[in-house]
């Protein structure tokens, strides 16, 4: 899919539109309904959340530091929104939204924003949703400091809300976040990390955001314990489902759909799911593996070559597979939420990552 929610803030509807018309073109024609009317569910709040960004980055050109400019950067060019989204979803699943509701969703994207900024100076990464990174334009240290700076602004704005646990929740999240950035970090490179570490970096690096994005969006709505345990359940769930497919988009995406190239994660030694299960299943693929990650200037039949032995041992299908898996648990785990349209939204949503190609 391309998008699953862009900036809403200039033309909400054609992105839910361009979705709807891709998932006709793959014969999802109930999903494309369904997201038409998430749209129409969510469109009034999302777009509250892209008004209420503005004043971070409404100084004047010469009242702005590099900072702000590079973080500005970075959120001018959208993204799915996906985050903010789940924390209305799971508010409108309780009492609904209002303005405590709006200030958590935008911290939820500036974290996630934050974390983008700092991975592009770990990765080295120089594209970003398919334009020139923070880092590519203002340097590895702006890059840093304007993710730092997003990550104070988002706790100032979790903070102001005063809704019970969540500030806490957030700082245990982060530090979740981070303990799993460091083991990916540290297992780069290393083909003998096993599926064990990938599960610990998804859960960690991915799932822990949409985890506490479920958990603060219940607790503004007012919903009871059992529910908000219910809502962390399925954002764990959907954290993996998204991870999964993210790597096998690494391999079997559309890098100008995706915003990057293929095979990055690869070059960058990083683990990935279909990588791990096809060595499992021939030992031959950690041997390409390797060649990949010693030569710097493989080229494109290297990688094909790498494809074509993932998609031989079924490692991409299995990706795929254990994404519609962990989306079918995080559906499942509605049942504990009262009926209603956010409940179907949520639902949505989790289909969505699923068949999402950005």
């Amino acid at each position: 899919m391309p998008e699953l929610m862009t900036s809403l803030k200039a033309s909400p509807s054609p992105v839910l539109e361009r979705l709807m018309a891709l998932c006709r073109g793959r014969q999802l024609d109930d999903l494309g309904e369904r997201l038409g009317e998430l749209s129409r569910f969510v469109q009034a709040d999302m777009s509250r959340i892209e008004r209420g960004l503005d004043p971070l980055f409404g100084q004047s050109a010469d009242q702005q530091r590099d900072i702000h400019k590079g973080a500005g950067h970075l959120l001018a060019l959208g993204g799915k929104r996906l985050r903010p989204m789940c924390v209305l979803l799971a508010a409108k699943a309780g009492a609904g939204v209002d303005s405590k509701t709006v200030e958590l969703a935008m911290a939820v994207e500036l974290v996630h924003s934050a974390t983008l900024l700092h991975d592009d100076v770990v990765d080295l990464g120089d594209v970003r949703r398919g334009a020139p990174a923070t880092r590519a334009i203002w340097g590895n240290a702006i890059s840093i400091f304007a993710g730092d700076w997003l990550l104070i602004e988002a706790l100032r704005k979790v903070r102001k809300t005063e809704v019970p646990q969540v500030l806490e929740r957030l700082l245990d999240a982060i530090e979740e976040m981070i303990c799993a950035e460091s083991l990916q970090l540290e297992r780069r490179g290393d083909l003998s990390a096993g599926l064990d570490t990938w599960w610990r970096v998804a859960e960690g690096k991915t799932a822990a955001l949409f985890r506490w994005a479920m958990f603060a969006g219940g607790r503004a709505g007012g919903l009871d314990e059992r529910a908000c345990r219910a809502l962390e359940s399925y954002g764990t769930n959907l954290g993996v489902a998204f991870q999964a497919i993210d790597d096998v988009l690494d391999l079997a995406g559309d890098a100008e759909t995706t915003g990057k190239a293929l095979f990055a994660d690869l070059r960058e030694g990083k683990v990935t799911y279909p990588a791990m299960v096809a060595m499992q299943r021939d030992p031959r693929v950690g041997a390409l593996l390797m060649r990949a990650q010693e030569d710097e200037n493989a080229g494109a039949a290297l990688y094909q070559e790498i494809r074509a032995a993932m998609e031989s041992t079924g490692a991409i299908a299995e990706g795929k597979a254990l994404a519609e898996k962990r989306a079918a648990e995080a559906i499942a785990c509605l049942d504990a939420l009262p009926e209603g349209r956010a409940r179907e939204a949520l639902a949505t949503v989790a289909l969505a990552v699923v068949s999402r190609r950005s």
